[in-house]
């Protein structure tokens, strides 16, 4: 079936727009070249650190915390919404604090920073990741990216308003950074072990970093992320949510 592109504009009057696939929704193993990356020109005034996407909203201080399997190792992470801010490209964006760790070792820090724009799609502007040993000495950075330097750009992590068979680009940075996502539907049922929920966000997503391994991903208005599951290639990794703090 031909394709359509799904022109999303950021705000009446602004200039920064990014182009979505949308694919017969009926083709869950649609091409991956599908999410071509992101045509991006963000302008600041249109923007906010305040991130109420119903499918991913960052109130600040709040957590969700996971278990789930990384690594081949049993993991707890903790996503917390901060209330700091910071500015990337001028734009101001939420720092959210994801902290993983196996056992009682921290494993992986990361600051990762989120924005949205006045229709409510939720960007992605970079993140700070360290991975760590078992004394706490910092082993890696990699992945780590700054939307406006070396060629990186934003992407949308969700938009405001999902349908089934769109794509998109989450993140730009040639070689470190380039997930990508498609909406399978908006009518799944799945149980955590913290609650089971119906009418879930389901997405497949992907990165040309690790060709043939694929995720689903799904989302719970009100909540934002509940799990996360490689459903193709390996190693197997899951994270499901186990509580909700603030």
């Amino acid at each position: 079936m031909a394709r359509r592109a799904l022109v999303l504009t950021v705000a009446a009057g602004c200039t920064a727009t990014v182009v979505l696939t949308a694919c017969s929704s009926s083709s869950g193993s649609s091409n991956h070249r599908s999410a071509a990356p992101a045509t991006t020109s963000p302008v600041p005034r249109s923007f906010s650190a305040t991130v109420d996407n119903p499918w991913f909203p960052l109130p600040p201080g709040r957590t969700l915390v996971y278990s789930g399997i990384k690594d081949g190792a049993r993991s707890t992470e903790y996503l917390t919404a901060t209330r700091e801010t910071e500015k990337i490209t001028g734009i101001p964006c939420r720092v959210v604090e994801d902290r993983l760790y196996t056992g009682r070792t921290l494993r992986e820090a990361t600051r990762d920073y989120y924005a949205q724009d006045a229709a409510g799609n939720v960007w992605y502007f970079g993140e700070d990741t360290a991975e760590l040993d078992a004394h706490g000495n910092m082993l890696s950075t990699e992945g780590t990216w700054r939307a406006g330097r070396d060629g990186a750009r934003p992407g949308i992590f969700l938009p405001a308003h999902p349908v089934p068979g769109a794509a998109g680009q989450q993140e730009y940075y040639p070689g470190q950074a380039e997930d990508r996502f498609q909406i399978l539907d908006l009518t799944s049922r799945v149980s955590v072990p913290y609650k089971t929920f119906t009418g879930a966000l389901r997405t497949k997503e992907w990165t040309p970093l690790e060709p043939g391994v694929v995720d689903n991903k799904y989302y719970v208005k009100g909540i934002g992320t509940v799990k996360e599951v490689t459903v193709k290639g390996g190693p197997f990794e899951e994270n499901v949510l186990t509580a909700v703090r603030g």
